[in-house]
């Protein structure tokens, strides 16, 4: 094999796995997914803000919500404000050599209930598995998001 053949070889596959770890990551926009329903409830931007993640409703895909409705069932600060552009996830931070990002809390926009939170990107990154939990990670449910391709 000819030196330039390698040496794009190289490239490709360094390419491609920058590609795929990058994917590994729940920084991305996502399709919520109702557990119970399996049908698309909202699409949500996960942003890194100063080594942390919040996540932020960016489309309500409830057919019976409005353009400004307010979050009447939320208990904190976020009471009253938007559902469109509600922060709902809250520091999360990468765990050490792991896949994953605990640490922060997660909003439950329906009931205003705050639960810990869990997320592993899964399926190379194009699904994530979300977990929120009060407790110990055994009482809470876990929803399994789509990454939105763009």
């Amino acid at each position: 094999m000819k030196p330039l053949a390698r040496t794009t070889i190289a490239i490709l596959i360094m390419k491609t796995a920058i590609v795929a770890s990058a994917q590994m990551t729940p920084i991305g926009i996502w399709n919520s997914v109702d557990e119970k329903t399996k049908k698309v409830t909202a699409e949500i931007r996960v942003s890194e803000v100063d080594g942390v993640l919040i996540g932020r409703i960016q489309r309500d895909l409830d057919p019976k919500a409005k353009p400004g409705d307010l979050c009447t069932t939320c208990k904190d600060d976020r009471k009253g404000q938007p559902t469109i552009g509600l922060e709902i996830i809250r520091g999360a931070q990468k765990s050490e050599g792991k896949d994953v990002w605990e640490g922060g809390t997660i909003m439950d926009p329906e009931d205003g209930t705050v639960y810990k939170l869990k997320m592993t990107p899964i399926d190379d990154g194009k699904k994530l598995q979300v977990r929120g939990f009060v407790g110990f990670s055994l009482l809470g449910r876990t929803q399994t998001w789509q990454r939105v391709q763009q």
